[in-house]
């Protein structure tokens, strides 16, 4: 498909104060003056398009049809719009960028380049894709410095962003000026079509998070072809409908882009700038089409575009000029910086420390001392007690030590039991709150949990039953392959919630987030362990955590008061064998823990010596040394696990041969005692199956 216009005779891109600019900023500063650049905005838009197709034809793969449809739209914003200085990425007032379309990597690693991010270089963007480099097929948070978020997946880039969004108004709500930024994000057709898209709009309309500005690559293609063949939103008056200001405009005029981004600038509301773009800007024969998404355009296509767009440089050249009016613009924010820095300075001292600890991500000097005061108190406390509600009593102590811990529910405030005293609401018309009601939302939760976590301020956390933790579960793994601190509280952890029967009841759940890599999950069997998990999750700086809960009462198990997080080594000795050297071993976690004690007992009044190990964590256990693991599982000829879900993952314990006792299928509905009963998960079975091995292997004699 040929231009739709010509491109190469276009007026200078205008200068940093306009009558659509005001020329002072938000911390008074004057900003520089209007001026006129020899290098056109069109130069400066094809040097995006230029690295893409070079990066792409290099690899041999990648997608270059959106860096070169959105090129317009990226070079406006990070040359006259965008607060940021490329010399200091991680300025904490800088404007957030998420790119969504994560498959459209390299118009990231152009503008990294262009704009003089000190580890971006040409050679970087020549190893595009290759092992090692810097410019991985898409954009991975803390891989490549000046990038926001891992985004690929789409959607997640959004729905972070809307976090992000939100972070920023509650840090704003607390510390005032110092905190005044917004977020910007490029999503694509696929982005829009993806579920996670419809909650995270529907949260930030209903949050009104104004500094929330979405751009819509709106090219009308996907990987089959048109999109008529699959969509027919308009997604102008989808936003609408969900309390966002939106509009539609050429997202290839200079001129439409920049009008639009100042009217949204000053929204009440989230805003949506559907800009309609050709795929592959300037490709002879692929623009417009399915062919412009992704691979090598070949050397037809790339020399077809180089004439198209008016571009005779060699491959991965910028021409001096082009590349002085990017790096220039990679400076524009730099007054700014200076400025905040002096605004950060005149606060007060006591204020100031606190926004930079919180920024830092460290805890309070006083959570230690809480931790050991609230234990001690525990175990004088032998009352039964839920595990959900020990959480909830857990928290009404954390959260007045921890003033950045956030709680949240997915319209289950009343069974997660994550809103206490400490935590007022978060609404559109405040956000000095600390709890969140995502409504049922549990995907556009855990992203935007995300984002709130990334931007940095707050540790963010979230709930809703275990079993929906598949409707999270690609937020989740994108937290762990991020490492961020985020954390989940899931409760109603297994059969023990009854009634609600086999949809509710998670059996596989527990399985499936312990093979997540880098992912703590932590199943505590009391009020203290319970306690022990909350500390090791908020003191996780680069490991998320699911703290996965019980509906049911159990009683407790650790008595004896100690400074020491046994929980730490994710399993410890909670019960040795008495009378002699262990014959079995029983591991358990959560809520079978009480029931192995019992099967101690009963195995010790028919004198077979018996030890219990405790497993809050099974993924901070397997990452302990070899020795450190055989002594806390020990010698005893018989290993037994035991959990109210499927043996996955527990061979790394009990060994192939070992007894499990748990779930083989889905669960059913009755009170939770019988159905533990009917699944023969009881103590009883435990000994039983303990003393049949014991029998067999002949360890008794």
């Amino acid at each position: 498909m040929p231009l739709h216009r010509c491109r190469t005779h276009a007026a200078p891109l205008e200068g940093a104060a306009t009558d659509e600019s005001p020329n002072t900023s938000l911390y008074g500063e004057q900003l520089m003056p209007a001026q006129e650049d020899k290098v056109t905005h069109d130069e400066m838009a094809n040097a995006i398009r230029a690295l893409a197709m070079d990066a792409v034809e290099k690899a041999k793969s990648g997608h270059a049809g959106l860096p070169m449809g959105a090129a317009d739209i990226a070079t406006v914003l990070f040359a006259k719009v965008l607060k940021y200085d490329a010399a200091a990425a991680s300025w904490p007032d800088r404007d957030r960028f998420v790119l969504s379309a994560g498959h459209g990597s390299m118009l990231l690693y152009a503008l990294l380049y262009l704009t003089g991010e000190p580890s971006m270089t040409i050679a970087e963007l020549q190893r595009f894709r290759q092992l090692g480099s810097r410019t991985p097929g898409h954009p991975e948070y803390r891989h490549t410095p000046g990038l926001e978020a891992t985004t690929g997946p789409l959607g997640q880039g959004l729905a972070m962003a809307a976090g992000m969004a939100l972070a920023e108004r509650m840090l704003n709500a607390e510390f005032g000026l110092v905190v005044d930024h917004h977020t910007y994000v490029l999503a694509s057709d696929g982005d829009l079509m993806e579920g996670i898209s419809q909650e995270a709009i529907a949260i930030a309309g209903h949050l009104q998070l104004n500094r929330l500005i979405v751009f819509h690559d709106e090219n009308h293609i996907s990987i089959d072809g048109p999109l008529s063949l699959a969509d027919s939103v308009d997604q102008v008056k989808r936003f609408q409908a969900c309390n966002w200001n939106a509009v539609r405009i050429d997202g290839h005029d200079r001129k439409a882009i920049l009008r639009a981004i100042r009217k949204a600038q000053k929204s009440d509301r989230p805003s949506l700038i559907a800009c309609k773009t050709t795929i592959g800007f300037g490709m002879p024969t692929k623009a417009g089409t399915s062919k412009a998404h992704s691979d090598a355009p070949g050397p037809e296509e790339i020399a077809g575009a180089r004439r198209n767009l008016n571009w005779p440089y060699e491959p991965f050249v910028i021409p001096e000029p082009i590349l002085a009016a990017w790096r220039k613009a990679g400076k524009r924010g730099r007054a700014r910086r200076k400025a905040w820095n002096t605004a950060l300075n005149v606060l007060p001292m006591a204020q100031r420390e606190e926004f930079e600890r919180r920024l830092r991500g460290d805890l309070p000097a006083s959570f230690g001392e809480a931790v050991i005061a609230y234990k001690r108190k525990l175990a004088e406390d032998r009352s039964p007690i839920a595990t959900r509600k020990a959480s909830q009593a857990t928290l009404e102590v954390l959260a007045n030590v921890v003033p950045e811990l956030l709680t949240g529910s997915a319209d289950l405030t009343p069974s997660n039991n994550t809103k206490v005293a400490a935590t007022p609401d978060i609404g559109p018309s405040s956000y000095a709150g600390r709890y969140i009601h995502w409504g049922v939302r549990e995907h556009g939760m855990a992203a935007a949990i995300n984002g709130i976590a990334l931007h940095g301020g707050f540790i963010p956390s979230g709930s809703t039953f275990l079993t929906f933790s598949d409707y999270c579960r690609p937020a989740l793994r994108l937290s762990a392959l991020m490492g961020i601190r985020a954390i989940e509280v899931f409760t109603h952890d297994s059969i023990g919630l009854g009634e609600d029967g086999p949809t509710h009841q998670p059996v596989e759940h527990l399985a499936a987030l312990r093979a997540m890599p880098n992912m703590l999950v932590f199943r505590p069997a009391d009020q203290t362990e319970t306690l022990e998990c909350w500390q090791l999750a908020l003191q996780a700086k680069t490991s998320p955590s699911i703290v996965a809960l019980t509906r049911q009462n159990l009683p407790s198990v650790r008595f004896d008061f100690t400074p020491e997080n046994l929980s730490a080594m994710g399993a410890y000795e909670l019960a040795p064998a008495d009378g002699g050297p262990a014959k079995v071993s029983i591991f358990a976690s959560g809520s079978e823990v009480s029931l192995a004690l019992e099967a101690q007992r009963i195995l010790a009044a028919r004198q077979i010596f018996a030890r219990v190990v405790s497993v809050p964590c099974m993924d901070l256990f397997l990452a302990q040394d070899r020795d450190r693991r055989q002594k806390i599982i020990g010698d005893a000829p018989v290993r037994v696990g035991v959990e109210a879900a499927v043996r996955q993952g527990w061979d790394a314990i009990i060994g192939e041969d070992g007894i499990f006792i748990g779930m083989t299928g889905f669960g059913a509905s009755a009170p939770y005692k019988d159905v533990y009963n009917y699944f023969t998960i009881t103590p009883e079975a435990v000994a039983e199956a303990a003393m049949r091995r014991c029998n067999s292997l002949r360890v008794l004699k």
